[in-house]
């Protein structure tokens, strides 16, 4: 067998690596000081967003970003320098097509991507902010390029997306300063509506954690079926979740307590029911607003305790003498 041909090949592929041998131990050489200084760069960006406002989720993304890019960028000169026929603009005339169909695949990693970015840049909530969205209730734990991540006030954490995160309605409940609790309180029909606020505004402000600014309400909301409903409105600070918990409690408790050392009434729901014919004379008292049937007026017709009264006296007047 004729191994001549074989052999020049072998010789050729060993002469071209040792050719090449130089560029490809000085490309190396390259990519190890690029990432010292792709390390470097991103100590800088640190450094010089260590005293700036931004987020620390902002932060760690434009620092790892840094880094990433003087990597690339490493990257780049290495293979030119190994490869000199090599430029960008072939790189990205090869991907081609596959450039597109690679971004297909990862449509929805990129919009995360994105989304992420723009969440760190707006803020529309920080790291520790307690946020609401769609079920899930609790406080952020980190914001990550891909995801956001909350632990939830029973001590669960939930990953969310952030591209649903950006398009979706948030609730940021530790946005502002201060937050306004509410709790309905029915008292009964026949308790004094001014006297029980009056009560209520004082049992609340005799609270801890209230504010007296804005002061604490009571408005009447509701006629119900078996309380007037009176809605208490207090304000607190700070507003997160164990302090709503907390000055709840406190509210609830001392409502109730004044309210039933001073008469009023906390009915429970209660259903009557009558059977009668409203154009009898033993109808009801039809001289006074009774089981939901207006007063009469002039002429009405008797109680039905009145008229059992009657009968008996006027079946003894009718009776013959014996």
């Amino acid at each position: 067998m004729d191994f001549s041909i074989a052999w020049q090949k072998i010789n050729q592929m060993g002469r071209d690596f040792m050719a090449l041998l130089p560029n490809l131990l000085f490309g190396l050489v390259v990519f190890v000081v690029f990432i010292f200084v792709a390390r470097g760069v991103q100590s800088l960006v640190e450094r010089l967003l260590e005293n700036r406002e931004q987020s620390v989720s902002l932060k760690l993304l434009l620092s790892r970003l840094s880094y990433v890019a003087a990597l690339i960028l490493g990257v780049l000169i290495t293979v030119t320098i190994i490869v000199p026929g090599f430029t960008p603009a072939s790189l990205l005339s090869a991907l081609g097509v596959g450039g597109v169909a690679i971004g297909f695949a990862f449509k929805d990693i990129f919009q995360n991507f994105l989304a992420g970015v723009l969440l760190l840049l707006t803020e529309p909530f920080k790291i520790n902010d307690q946020i609401a969205y769609k079920d899930f209730e609790g406080t952020v734990e980190t914001i990550q390029t891909r995801a956001t991540t909350i632990k939830t006030y029973d001590g669960r954490r939930v990953v969310i997306p952030n591209a649903e995160l950006f398009i979706n309605a948030v609730t940021v409940n530790t946005a502002y300063d201060m937050r306004r609790l509410q709790y309905d309180v029915g008292i009964g029909y026949g308790d004094d509506i001014g006297k029980a606020r009056q009560l209520i505004i004082e049992a609340m402000r005799g609270v801890d954690g209230v504010l007296t600014d804005p002061a604490p309400e009571a408005l009447v909301v509701d006629l119900a079926g078996s309380s007037v409903n009176v809605r208490a409105r207090w304000w607190i600070n700070p507003p997160r979740r164990a302090d709503v918990m907390a000055a709840q409690d406190r509210v609830l408790e001392a409502i109730k307590n004044t309210l039933t050392a001073h008469g009023i009434d906390l009915p429970f729901p209660t259903q009557q029911i009558l059977y009668h014919d409203q154009t009898e004379a033993t109808d009801g008292n039809r001289k006074s607003q009774r089981e939901g049937w207006p007063a009469g007026e002039g002429e009405v017709p008797q109680p039905r305790a009145e008229a059992q009264r009657e009968q008996p006296a006027a079946a003894e007047t009718a009776a013959p003498p014996r």
